[in-house]
């Protein structure tokens, strides 16, 4: 971690863009704690606020896009090959469609502090064929909103950022596998149910 910060200090802009995009499209970068201290860097002097905003909303905005990109190419080919071995069908897809056409544009705002979640609701978007004007529209708004959030709470921790950031990581840790888990328990216990019991009354 202490590695990522002292490479961030020393190349600045650069540093945050690459690191943003790598680690919204999916690797293992621990994106809010880096924006946190990307912050603090502001409150020190080090970075210009409307240059390290503009940074990482860029690299926020292309590591999301390369995530809909990935859905849009590969995720329909990999379900007409692979999806009958972990039973996401053609009507599955269908139906993830018809959930973004009524609130998963959302999810692409919101998504983004939901750890993993930004990431598979990008892809899923790809996925079900959204259109990229609509993506745009939503994810990116998402992704200046997320950028500003965490900029402007580094900002005012200032020299306090690093315990707070280490709090903020381990709240949103656990909000994550909250929602999640959430989700599950509803889709499994509600929403499955009511789908064998409208089948069952046709």
């Amino acid at each position: 971690m202490d590695g990522v910060f002292a490479w961030l200090s020393a190349h600045g802009y650069g540093a945050l863009y690459l690191l943003l995009a790598l680690g919204v499209v999916g690797l293992p970068v621990p994106d809010e704690t880096l924006l946190v201290f990307t912050g603090y860097l502001i409150f020190r002097g080090k970075l210009h606020p409307v240059g390290a905003f503009l940074a990482a909303v860029a690299g926020a905005w292309t590591g999301i896009s390369g995530s809909y990109l990935i859905g849009r190419t590969l995720g329909v080919g990999a379900v007409h090959r692979y999806g009958k071995y972990i039973h996401f069908t053609e009507d599955r897809l269908a139906y993830v469609h018809r959930w973004f056409d009524r609130i998963g544009h959302w999810m692409l705002v919101v998504g983004y502090y939901i750890i993993g979640v930004r990431h598979f609701t990008a892809i899923v978007a790809g996925m079900s064929k959204l259109a990229y004007p609509t993506f745009i529209a939503y994810a990116w708004t998402g992704g200046a909103l997320w950028v500003a959030t965490f900029l402007t709470m580094g900002y005012f921790l200032g020299e306090n950022w690093r315990p707070a950031a280490e709090l903020v990581h381990q709240y949103v840790v656990y909000a994550s596998i909250g929602i999640v888990a959430i989700a599950a328990l509803w889709y499994f216990f509600w929403k499955k149910p009511r789908k064998k019991q409208a089948r069952t009354t046709q």
